[in-house]
């Protein structure tokens, strides 16, 4: 538990507002420490950390900023060095969690500072495009909190103080009430989607924990993959099980749902132990409530919900992706074994189901046989991924790798 709170913005520009947000933090028991990331002006008072301690932490100076002549260039090596500075005082116990407010400019900077620190620490955003379709998901943190900065675009007024004051208590309440990641026992990381449609977390779950192993589930929805892959890259998991790669296959073509270009690679970067499966490798979301893209209007598919709509790929599609698939656990350091069930690969791809195509199921398999690296360990299962036997061979081959030292207890 903690209450020191990193209060950081654009002070020549937004000191009123920072000022607000700090108010509020102290009037409620916390502690406010404030870092100024303008360019061109100062702060009405010095902060504890000024604009040249940030950009000088990211190997810049304000000078040459301003001699850049250019804005966008100016914030990103501020970015860098707020990122870089704020991860440092972090690790140094300097703060229990951070908000910072923004306009576009502003938040550009609040993604990248965010991005740097770890899982468990409160980050909350008040930024005038929370929740922008221009902010991409490979640059949102696992848990960072956004809030719509409304009204409160140039000065103080009572409808922004509203979304100032809401911010300032979440982020304070939020730092002491988180309960970080004990990282007491080695972590799975498994991705999956509801049991309507894929079911083998419900048999892995319990049987991983009673090997003493936690397991953390990710929606892979886009947002859930994002947050997969920026603990996988961090080395927080002691092996993955990456069952629910559809998120390559958004990514691949086109679809605005993705987890962005480095789904799939980042285990592998680190030497994790992965177990992949294609559970739902053959359907490609959209955004439920858009109007169907012009390429997807002859696939058959399945409306989840008024958010989420799902089309099954063409056969050709298929052997896309299973050499997309290939061509990213080619670069995995580590061990990879990619599990085939050829039954089917989620439970509306089964025999009698909505979207079973048996053609299209034989070329993706005939296209992982042909394609699959040799670094990759192919186990091909006569049954499909929601049987029993799919979580049998899996728990067989952690099992092994537990035994053999691949994965660590």
């Amino acid at each position: 538990m903690g209450d020191r709170i990193l209060v950081v913005g654009t002070y020549d520009t937004k000191d009123d507002e920072l000022t607000y947000i700090a108010g509020v933090i102290r009037a409620q028991g916390g502690r406010a420490l404030t870092m100024d990331v303008s360019i061109l002006g100062d702060p009405k008072a010095p902060t504890d950390w000024s604009k040249h301690q940030v950009i000088e932490a990211g190997g810049a100076t304000i000078e040459q900023a301003i001699a850049a002549e250019n804005e966008n260039t100016a914030m990103q090596a501020m970015a860098r060095g707020a990122a870089t500075l704020c991860a440092r005082l972090h690790r140094e116990g300097a703060f229990d969690g951070v908000i910072v407010l923004g306009g576009s400019m502003g938040t550009d900077l609040a993604l990248d500072l965010c991005a740097a620190l770890p899982l468990g620490v409160p980050k909350y955003v008040v930024s005038t495009v929370s929740f922008s379709p221009m902010i991409p998901p490979e640059r949102l943190a696992p848990d960072i909190q956004m809030i719509l900065w409304a009204g409160g675009l140039y000065g103080l007024n009572s409808v922004c103080k509203a979304s100032l004051s809401q911010a300032a208590g979440a982020v304070l309440g939020a730092a002491r009430a988180v309960e970080p990641p004990k990282r007491d026992r080695p972590l799975i990381g498994m991705t999956s989607f509801g049991k309507t449609v894929l079911r083998y977390m419900v048999t892995l779950k319990p049987a991983l924990e009673k090997r003493g192993f936690e397991v953390a589930v990710f929606h892979a929805t886009g947002m859930g993959g994002r947050a997969f892959e920026s603990l996988a890259a961090e080395g927080a998991f002691a092996a993955v099980m990456d069952f629910a790669p559809q998120e390559v296959g958004n990514h691949l073509f086109g679809s605005t749902i993705t987890a962005g270009p480095d789904r799939m690679t980042n285990a592998g970067a680190r030497g994790i132990p992965q177990m992949i499966a294609p559970g739902c490798y053959d359907l490609i979301d959209v955004v439920g409530w858009h109007p169907v893209p012009e390429r997807l209007r002859d696939h058959p598919g399945h409306a989840h919900n008024r958010l989420l709509s799902s089309f099954v790929m063409t056969a050709e599609e298929r052997r896309m992706m299973a050499r997309e698939m290939a061509g990213k656990l080619a670069e995995a350091k580590g061990k990879t074994a990619l599990f085939l069930p050829i039954q089917g690969c989620n439970e509306w791809d089964r025999e009698g189901a909505p979207l079973q195509d048996t053609g299209g199921l034989a070329a993706f398999c005939d296209e992982i046989r042909k394609t699959i690296p040799p670094n990759v360990q192919l186990i091909e299962l006569d049954c499909h991924i929601n049987d029993a036997a799919f979580c049998d061979a899996v728990l067989r081959l952690f099992d092994e790798w537990l035994a053999t030292g691949v994965i660590s207890a």
